[in-house]
């Protein structure tokens, strides 16, 4: 007589104590090694342990900390955008090309946001409606959003805005080293995660990215919830390109360039599976924190950009390589039980 293996798998992942649970997963040894460089870098790296070099690594990091919030839901779902970073050019260049017109900041932000809003649903309605795959549709959105940026302001560059905007994307809290542009992003966060981990609509995401078809049976409107998700891709990558413009002072076609690179090697290092199904925000987040303070500190510590960029892709590659290894041993642990099991 045989008998199904999911049973015994559900109790044997339950059977594990709580904290074995929280601990001693990819998220949490993220979380670790953050602490570790940081600590160390304090340490060892002149200069890493001043309260400006918070400031700075964090105004480095907030367009991919916002950006890498939705791509982390799009990508449980088994989808990605890889037009994040041109996105982020051209909301950058439709409020300094309304600004140059003598708009409103105020106003030529918001019509950057409705640009995101409208990128990405042409995003998420190519891959839908039109059943096309998003690496395909994103690598060509990521070729028109940026080729529509250039072809706006040429090689000029807007840099007139107005200086109680730029000032406030670099200001910071009053009475510590925190950017002001944090308050927005920990709102992002607390709603991305009761979204994600809270919510039906968040159990939904991991069913598409498990399974469509399981999904759909068990009453999840797929279509629905992808497009949801690239266009609040889009909005927030817009947002990000307003921040990255005030920040820098400057409009420009070509700004952001390569972002989309770094927003995705942050989430597959923060343990979200580039199958889908898999992923927290808490580890995404730790690990952007993660590239940016072992940037910080070997920029410190005189190392070039060339070699911090293959530091990076060794961290990357690394922790996939791990993640891959300890689920092959996790499922030959298992093996011998399952046999028992079948052969009852």
């Amino acid at each position: 007589m045989t008998t199904t293996t999911a049973p015994l798998r559900a109790v044997r992942d339950f059977t594990h104590p709580l904290w074995r649970r929280v601990v001693a997963t990819r998220e949490s040894a993220i979380v670790a090694l953050l602490v570790i460089v940081a600590v160390v870098a304090s340490v060892t790296v002149r200069g890493f342990s001043q309260p400006i070099t918070l400031t700075y690594l964090l105004l480095d990091v907030t367009p991919i900390l916002l950006i890498a919030l939705p791509m982390t839901l799009v990508m449980i779902t088994g989808e990605i955008d890889l037009s994040v970073g041109s996105m982020v050019g051209l909301s950058s260049v439709v409020t300094g090309a309304l600004v140059q017109a003598h708009w409103p900041f105020g106003i030529a932000a918001i019509m950057a946001l409705l640009v995101g809003v409208l990128g990405g649903a042409v995003n998420g309605l190519l891959v839908t409606v039109v059943g096309l795959p998003s690496l395909a549709v994103t690598i060509g959105t990521l070729a028109l959003f940026r080729g529509v940026a250039v072809g706006t302001l040429g090689t000029t560059a807007v840099t007139d805005f107005p200086d109680q905007w730029t000032a406030l994307a670099q200001a910071r809290i009053s009475g510590t080293t925190i950017p002001y542009v944090m308050i927005p992003f920990l709102i992002l966060l607390v709603v991305f995660a009761v979204l994600l981990h809270f919510t039906p609509f968040g159990r939904g995401i991991y069913a598409v990215g498990l399974s469509k078809d399981a999904a759909r049976f068990s009453g999840v409107n797929v279509e629905r919830t992808k497009l949801i998700l690239f266009i609040l891709t889009g909005v927030v990558s817009a947002f990000a390109g307003i921040f990255y413009t005030l920040r820098f002072g400057s409009a420009r076609g070509d700004n952001a360039t390569g972002l989309e690179l770094q927003v995705i090697a942050a989430v597959v290092l923060g343990g979200v599976s580039v199958f889908g199904g898999r992923g927290k925000l808490y580890g995404v987040v730790a690990a952007v924190l993660l590239i940016g303070a072992l940037s910080s500190a070997l920029r410190l510590a005189n190392v070039t950009s060339d070699v911090i960029n293959i530091i990076t892709g060794i961290l990357l590659v690394v922790s996939v390589v791990a993640a891959s290894v300890l689920a092959w041993a996790q499922k030959k642990r298992r093996r011998p039980h399952v046999t028992a099991s079948t052969a009852a």
